[in-house]
């Protein structure tokens, strides 16, 4: 056996540039990866192959060239999944419902708005606001659109303000643009006085 002192052996030259490239590599692999799960969570949690995001939406639905309803809000994220598509507004939503005269009827805001798309069934949640332009106004926290029947409804607490009266109930029902309306279970009314000022 010989021993090699001044000159490493080729069996020891050939160790040692092995542990040399896989130690270059490593630190290379390191220095390159070191922020790639930072940007991969944020990625992550940004993109959905089944959602789609705007901002400062308006959509505008129609019925043979005639204005009916404008829904507005300043996001949108459209989900779609298995056919079904979902239009949500999760910062809050504005609806105007115009009528044959293109006039605007009434307006609903809120802060959190779904559609279904296919279903033509959408529901608005929180600080919930319906006003008609004859006067009347809707207070509730949960209220649902039907498109296709031109029905509004809940069965949460509601507050109804008339230029006459001020009604409390649970459960609502009404027609889209408030003309017919009612409530399921009222609770309280006032009959408000109007003040004659001379």
């Amino acid at each position: 056996m010989t021993a090699c002192f001044d000159e490493l052996c080729p069996m020891q030259k050939r160790s040692r540039y092995s542990k040399g490239f896989f130690l270059l590599l490593a630190a290379s692999l390191f220095i390159g990866c070191e922020q790639e799960p930072v940007d991969i969570s944020r990625l992550i949690g940004r993109a959905d192959a089944h959602t789609e995001e705007a901002t400062d939406v308006e959509i505008l639905y129609s019925d043979s060239a005639q204005l009916k309803v404008r829904t507005t809000g300043p996001v949108m994220l459209r989900h779609v999944e298995r056919n079904e598509g979902q239009q949500e507004f999760p910062d809050g939503v504005k609806i105007e419902f115009f009528g044959p005269d293109q006039q605007l009827e009434s307006i609903l805001t809120a802060k959190y708005g779904l559609r279904q798309e296919t279903q033509g069934l959408s529901v608005v949640r929180d600080s919930v606001v319906w006003i008609s332009t004859k006067g009347e106004r809707l207070e509730t926290e949960e209220l649902f659109w039907d498109e296709y029947k031109s029905r509004i409804y809940t069965k949460r607490f509601v507050t109804i303000t008339r230029p006459e009266e001020i009604i409390y109930g649970y459960g609502f029902e009404a027609n889209q643009d408030l003309s017919w309306s009612r409530i399921l279970a009222t609770t309280g009314r006032i009959k408000v006085k109007q003040l004659n000022v001379d």
